[in-house]
């Protein structure tokens, strides 16, 4: 009787319990594709192999125009985040378009995560796409411009240009400051010398590109701007503290953050007041993890610059600077033509043991391929459709960019400095020009403007007979107009500026802005940033009065 009455206790109690463990299975059944449908990134992230996700921490470079069977193998075995493009691969915009999409079909043949594509399209010196592209002028012109409105359509045309060809990630804007005349690597390719002005024009051409459709990488994170080596070939040292990074170098980074900028580009640079140790910055936790992640709480991809440059290969096998780079909290370690499909192949072999060793967390890696996948995402690029490479000039052209540059040169050529009040030229004035032979646009610009003009072409070198021939020529007029043609590099063209009376001289840089770094007391001198024609309009213009000048000087002359 006992017994029986314990069984039917024993049944109250379970009977209830069972009820229970079935509502909770019935909620983790009902929860988890829920919470799979609320976080697909995590969803995609958890199918995934850990040679996948490794791989997804590679961006790899393979050599040809076409894609070999060793760039398939290596596509398709370890599945890549992406891949950058090179002189040795891009052709015309119908030939590139028809590699990516090859790219990309070995991607889809395998059920692989489509690729980033990416390349350096920075502008004016660095430009890997030419032939078939908008010749673009350096991003300094765009400073220069102070004109929020320019800088994101500039950013703008960029991105649609690049992305007619299949390129999802570009390798720009550089940010890096203007802030060492004998810097041998950036130079040029600085946005400029004042940081508020480069971060707010960085600000919005960042804007724009990713409005198109292509991610933005703004470099060399924490800045490249004040070295004297080029880190293709050594590590430079800047012995810089936080502090004083904080209120120069970093303050273009800071806005670029602040614009939602998707990936940053860490230097091969020592910052020895943040490492006692020498260490690039690429490999530092105390860079990336420290001061970019935590301080600035940047949350977006951070990559190496090429991890075949000297700086990293002459201290580190490819393998060991590849893991280390990943311990110190970078998401993509970056391959330029340097390396062969089998080192690079290594170097993810050995990430992967590193992580089977337990020398490298997997959570690591899932940190950063939780980041990768969400730029994907974003960007819609988990959904590859190939374009038809024989419409890409008209994707291209649909940028409208020829259009845009007239307006950007006019708000960017800048008079720097006038001190005889020599510009604009009136029509009563006496005026000679003196222009580089070759730029036959000149004069065809400028004859429409003023009503004598006495021409005097010279050769880009000008001989000792031509810089005679110039010196008298100035000695008759009142006003002497020289064109110079990156004259910091030749320097006949210095000597022909300085031996020209500088009170009634006006000296125009149509390539090389700091040419004037090279005859500082010249009495008035401009700058067009950039040598595309549409500059000579603008300063023609501005020279007879047609124009006020609307540029802000975006560099710094001081030698």
């Amino acid at each position: 009787m006992m017994d029986d009455y314990n069984h039917r206790v024993k049944a109250q109690h379970v009977a209830p319990l069972r009820l229970i463990l079935i509502s909770v299975l019935l909620l983790v059944v009902l929860i988890a594709p829920i919470s799979a449908q609320a976080d697909p990134i995590q969803a995609r992230l958890d199918q995934m192999t850990l040679q996948q996700k490794v791989g997804q921490m590679f961006l790899i470079h393979t050599y040809s125009n076409r894609l070999t069977f060793v760039g398939r193998e290596l596509l398709q075995t370890w599945q890549p985040a992406g891949v950058v493009l090179f002189d040795n691969n891009i052709g015309t915009p119908q030939a590139t378009t028809q590699l990516v999409n090859e790219y990309q079909s070995a991607m889809t043949e395998v059920g692989a995560i489509p690729l980033f594509v990416s390349t350096d399209q920075e502008g004016g010196w660095i430009m890997r796409m030419r032939d078939g592209f908008t010749e673009l002028p350096p991003i300094a012109l765009v400073t220069a411009t102070d004109n929020p409105d320019l800088s994101h359509r500039m950013g703008l045309a960029m991105a649609t240009e690049v992305r007619a060809v299949g390129v999802n990630l570009n390798l720009a804007p550089v940010a890096d400051l203007d802030t060492n005349p004998n810097n041998t690597v950036i130079g040029r390719r600085s946005p400029g010398g004042y940081p508020d002005l480069v971060g707010r024009m960085l600000e919005n051409y960042i804007a724009g590109m990713q409005s198109g459709g292509v991610i933005a990488t703004v470099k060399h994170f924490p800045g490249h701007g004040d070295t004297l080596e080029d880190s293709h070939i050594f590590l430079p040292e800047i012995g810089y503290t936080p502090e004083f990074l904080r209120g120069r170098e970093l303050i273009p980074f800071i806005h670029a953050i602040n614009a939602d900028v998707g990936a940053v580009m860490v230097a091969h640079i020592w910052f020895s007041a943040i490492d006692s140790q020498e260490l690039p910055a690429t490999l530092s936790y105390n860079v990336i993890s420290g001061l970019l992640r935590g301080e600035l709480g940047y949350n977006g991809i951070i990559m190496t610059d090429a991890m075949d440059m000297d700086a990293i290969t002459a201290r580190y096998t490819p393998e060991e600077a590849a893991i280390r780079a990943i311990l110190a909290g970078v998401d993509l370690v970056v391959y330029g033509a340097g390396f062969s499909e089998a080192r690079q192949q290594g170097a993810m072999q050995a990430v992967y043991d590193a992580v089977l060793d337990g020398r490298i967390d997997e959570a690591r890696i899932d940190e950063s391929v939780y980041r990768i996948l969400s730029a994907k995402y974003e960007y819609g690029l988990m959904d590859w459709q190939p374009q038809d490479p024989s419409t890409a000039p008209e994707r291209i052209a649909s940028a409208q960019t020829v259009d845009l540059l007239p307006d950007v040169f006019d708000a960017g050529v800048t008079v720097a400095y006038d001190h005889f009040n020599q510009v604009p030229v009136d029509s009563q004035t006496q005026v000679a020009i003196i222009y580089p032979g070759q730029r036959t646009l000149i004069p065809r610009e400028c004859d429409v403007h003023h009503p004598d003009i006495q021409w005097l072409p010279v050769s880009n070198a000008p001989t000792t007979d031509e810089i005679q021939s110039a010196v008298a020529l100035a000695g008759r007029v009142d006003v002497v107009v020289v064109f110079t043609r990156n004259a910091i590099a030749i320097p006949a063209q210095i000597a022909l500026v300085r031996a020209l009376p500088p009170e009634k001289t006006v000296a125009v840089a149509l390539y090389s802005p700091y040419d004037g770094r090279e005859f500082a007391d010249v009495g008035a001198y401009m700058v067009t940033y950039a040598p595309q024609d549409p500059g000579i309009s603008t300063v023609c213009k501005i020279l007879f009065g047609i124009m006020p000048p609307q540029g802000t000087l975006a560099i710094t002359l001081q030698p």
